[in-house]
């Protein structure tokens, strides 16, 4: 969907695609058929967003053969979807049975991480709608932490630098920018605002910044506002934003809300958790880890990683960080000028949530996607955007 701020931006808003578990072309086409267009349906609108995942063998696949990606792009505009993000975060099999810390590889010390990058933006510059500004890619923020030592950090540096220069090759051979955003997110080496100007700082300009995720935003107790203005300090330019929200545990040590926080411990993804004492942030890297031993004091509340659906809260006595979402859409788009103009609501764990909140069909997960988006819609109006 596409929205008019005040100062005549454009603002667009999709939903992500990595929800869906296909890895080919075929694949996609079927779930924009299914989902894509379901969706448009059930908000009775003429185009939406489709915030597209694409894997790296599709990547592939597209990049070298443009006349596939005209392809389609006609079954996009067919179904009445657009797309002007891709996430290159998850680089395959994100649906497997058990992904957990493998979707961090390859990092952005291996090759493979910037040639799938890319592969991602040659295809986005064929696949944007004309009247389109500018596309954009969210990827992960260099690599999980303990991993990244300072060899690595050396060769991911090399490698964004690499892919600055063929991010603006590509633009002056098509007229069309990409910007590539790295996403915080807690564990990684880039986890927090602080540590993205400190290993990212320099890094900003016309094709690389950061991607903002509310969820990872919420998980680390920071707040919107504040991180735009550390980022902006540092010249590191918000590319996108990735409306998510992530569970909040008002009392940990109750057994009440242990036994409702255990019905989101599940096999697929990792669930960081993190509890802030007065100065101090701790945490722990998976649910199960923090419900099962000491490492986390429960004096506190908690938050984690679960980007549970934006538009409900969960059931008492666990909360959502939605409000701080809410938050983080007048910072980004409510002032005088919006700080990006790329919006993608990204719950991807529709699939693992606790059985009585998991969609049993295509219907239902379609009725879900779209009750997100009609959330985020109904606060962009608030804040005095119009739709088109």
């Amino acid at each position: 969907m596409r929205f008019r701020h005040p100062d005549g931006t454009v603002v667009h808003l999709a939903y992500g695609t990595n929800v869906h578990p296909a890895e080919d072309v075929d694949g996609l086409v079927d779930q924009l058929r299914t989902y894509g267009a379901g969706v448009r349906a059930a908000l009775g609108v003429d185009r939406i967003g489709w915030g597209l995942w694409l894997p790296a063998m599709a990547a592939a696949e597209l990049a070298g053969d443009p006349a596939g990606i005209d392809r389609f792009r006609t079954a996009l505009e067919r179904h009445g979807l657009e797309v002007v993000t891709i996430n290159a975060f998850p680089y395959e099999r994100f649906h497997a049975p058990v992904v957990k810390h493998s979707v961090y590889r390859p990092d952005w010390s291996e090759a493979a991480r910037l040639d799938y990058t890319i592969d991602c933006a040659r295809v986005l510059v064929r696949l944007l709608p004309d009247d389109a500004a500018r596309g954009s890619i969210s990827t992960l923020p260099l690599g999980w932490r303990s991993w990244w030592y300072a060899d690595r950090q050396r060769a991911a540096l090399d490698q964004l630098a690499r892919l600055a220069d063929e991010l603006a090759k590509l633009a002056a051979d098509t007229g069309r920018v990409v910007r590539v955003g790295l996403e915080p997110e807690p564990g990684c080496a880039v986890e927090t605002t602080a540590d993205a100007v400190e290993r990212l700082g320099g890094l900003g300009g016309d094709h690389l910044g950061i991607c903002l995720d509310t969820c990872h935003l919420a998980t680390t107790f920071e707040d919107a506002s504040s991180a735009v203005a550390e980022l902006t300090r540092a010249g590191l330019p918000v590319v996108k934003m990735q409306c998510s929200a992530a569970l909040h545990v008002p009392m940990p040590s109750d057994q009440a809300t242990r036994t409702a926080l255990a019905a989101f411990a599940e096999d697929r993804f990792l669930h960081q958790v993190r509890e802030r004492l007065t100065n101090r942030l701790l945490g722990c890297d998976d649910l199960p880890d923090a419900l099962d031993g000491p490492r986390l004091p429960g004096e506190s509340a908690w938050r984690v990683h679960f980007h549970i659906p934006v538009h409900t809260e969960p059931a008492a006595p666990l909360q959502s960080t939605r409000h701080e979402l809410a938050a983080a859409l007048g910072t980004m788009v409510g002032g005088y000028s919006p700080v990006t103009d790329h919006l993608e609501v990204e719950t991807y764990t529709w699939s693992v949530l606790p059985p009585d909140q998991r969609p049993d069909d295509e219907r239902a997960l379609v009725a879900g996607l779209a009750a997100e988006l009609n959330w985020v819609r109904d606060q962009l109006s608030d804040l005095g955007l119009e739709a088109l």
